[in-house]
């Protein structure tokens, strides 16, 4: 049927519901915009990081955390070690799963690397 098919009051009663739905629509979008920035200054107010796609990416294909959030940063291995008070050797231990280290060694890890605890735990394997 076309709108030529329809009654005036029909035309009309179409007329509205595609007005309603393109207006409900139209406030939908508004509200996602909203949250989204509501979001992004709850992220700021937090002190929050974005993580770059690339560190996800590597992060759910396996590779160890500590290891991509220390290149992530810049970090020699070298100076990770040091920061965190470990030896270069147990650092790399830990980067090639090795050794798992101990919660000690892992949070030093994590206040060098400036992440959370849980973020250096490696992502399951499917």
């Amino acid at each position: 049927m076309t709108q030529s098919d329809l009654m005036p009051a029909e035309l009309s009663r179409s007329n509205s519901v595609a007005d309603l739905e393109r207006r409900l629509d139209e406030a939908e979008d508004a509200y996602d915009a909203l949250a989204m920035r509501l979001a992004e200054i709850e992220h700021v107010v937090s002190g929050g990081e974005w993580v770059p796609g690339e560190v996800v990416d590597r992060l759910i294909a396996g590779d160890h955390p500590i290891r991509v959030w220390r290149e992530h940063r810049s970090l020699k291995s070298q100076d990770l070690a040091r920061q965190a008070g470990i030896s270069p050797a147990l650092l790399s231990e830990i980067e090639n799963g090795k050794k798992e280290g101990s919660i000690k060694t892992l949070a030093a890890l994590a206040r060098a690397l400036r992440v959370d605890l849980d973020d250096l735990v490696p992502w399951p394997r499917e």
